[in-house]
């Protein structure tokens, strides 16, 4: 019997379903109900809302419950209907179906990051004086806490392992080991240039995606145990939010200038090589403006030092004067690469592996509900937008 070929899903152009905007400001987050068709947000003009889509395709608030202070950060579960919400002046507020349950005691400063863990009950959460904390959230007793180098940005949390994923403002990713009251450091890793600002967690490939300020994101093999990290470059603007399509092997990453970039992760990617240091082009051998012996033994003007993006040598601008993207590396744009790597470069290297969208609206938030395919995106245009996402077959 002939084996049976199944069609592969191909990425398509995200298609706008739905727009809200009756909002007076900022949406600060949100996130789709998918049994109920539906979307709840929290604004920053003190808000909970939640909209129900109508028979006209149009959203309506249902629901509109107005707080006390402004909201900086929220976690939503579909599955209890559980909202956890942080505030700016730092306390945290637990709530089902918009009807408050209990409020946690305040943090020093703003709350950044705030999470449930249904399978633990118990809510992390992390704020601007650099405490990341987990409370039990049905007693609502604080639990643990520890102290990071930097403001938290990013939060992840692995229920097999216990692991919490903590990224901040000076690029750093720490790995925390959790206990019912207290915490293990298990490790830290940095590879970024500017702030975490999105981490995403797949339990399945037991892969870490992290985003930053510095525009790139970084796929980080946790499960592999071999320190692998591969970066993907394909934003302008800081990257706001990361998810990961497990069913579709897909990244879904959004930035503040609007852009959508859907990455195909079912290719076999490359680590990008460490930059090798030199104090003269290592093609040509011309010496580099500092190495002032070989300047006055050569009678040559010291060139400046440029590095090959595929092989990391070091070398002049003369000898690297040609550029070319570098897909499976993650470079979707062209970067400088040397003559002799520029040569080996062939079209099928060149092959493009991810896809560019415009949502038209400074992103501030995203959310992506696997069940229904959907994402969320919120502006600085004080409007939420609602793609779909799913791929088509062919």
């Amino acid at each position: 019997m002939a084996a049976e070929i199944q069609p592969r899903p191909q990425a398509r152009k995200p298609c706008l379903l739905s727009k809200i905007e009756a909002f007076q400001e900022v949406v600060t987050a949100a996130a789709i109900i998918p049994k109920e068709d539906g979307v709840i947000s929290v604004s920053e003009d003190r808000t909970i809302r939640v909209w129900l889509k109508r028979d006209s395709g149009q959203y309506w608030p249902s629901v509109y419950h107005t707080m006390p202070s402004s909201f900086s950060c929220m976690s939503f579960n579909p599955e209890t209907r559980r909202l956890s919400v942080g505030m700016d002046t730092g306390s945290i507020c637990v709530s089902t179906a918009v009807k408050s349950l209990r409020s946690f005691p305040p943090s020093l400063g703003r709350v950044a990051v705030v999470l449930f863990v249904l399978e633990m009950e118990w809510l992390l959460s992390t704020g601007q004086d650099r405490n990341f904390t987990w409370h039990c959230s049905e007693s609502g007793q604080q639990l643990g806490t520890y102290r990071t180098a930097a403001w938290v940005s990013g939060l992840q949390f692995d229920v097999e392992t216990r692991h919490a994923f903590v990224g901040d403002q000076s690029g750093q990713v720490t790995i925390l080991k959790l206990e019912q009251d207290s915490c293990s450091l298990v490790t830290t890793f940095k590879g970024h240039t500017g702030n975490v600002t999105a981490l995403c967690w797949d339990p399945g490939l037991r892969v870490l995606f992290s985003g930053s300020s510095d525009h790139s994101i970084i796929m980080w093999d946790i499960g592999g145990r071999k320190g692998t990290a591969i970066e993907l470059q394909g934003h302008n603007d800081k990257v706001q939010g990361l998810c990961y399509a497990s069913h579709t092997r897909q990244l879904i990453s959004c930035s503040s200038d609007g852009s959508i970039v859907i990455w195909n992760m079912d290719v076999t990617r490359q680590e990008t090589p460490e930059w090798l240091d030199s104090d003269s082009c290592q093609k040509c051998e011309q010496p580099f403006f500092w190495n002032f012996k070989q300047m006055w033994d050569s009678k040559k003007i010291g060139l400046r030092q440029h590095h090959c993006r595929k092989c990391g040598q070091a070398v002049c601008g003369k000898c690297s004067s040609k550029r070319s993207t570098i897909p499976l590396m993650g470079f979707e744009f062209e970067v400088r690469v040397c003559d002799s790597c520029h040569e080996s470069i062939t079209d099928e290297d060149r092959a493009p592996t991810a896809t560019f969208h415009d949502s038209k609206h400074n992103i501030v938030y995203m959310h992506y509900e696997p069940t229904t395919g959907n994402l969320l995106t919120s502006g600085t245009d004080k409007v939420i937008k609602i793609w779909d996402m799913t791929p088509v077959v062919s």
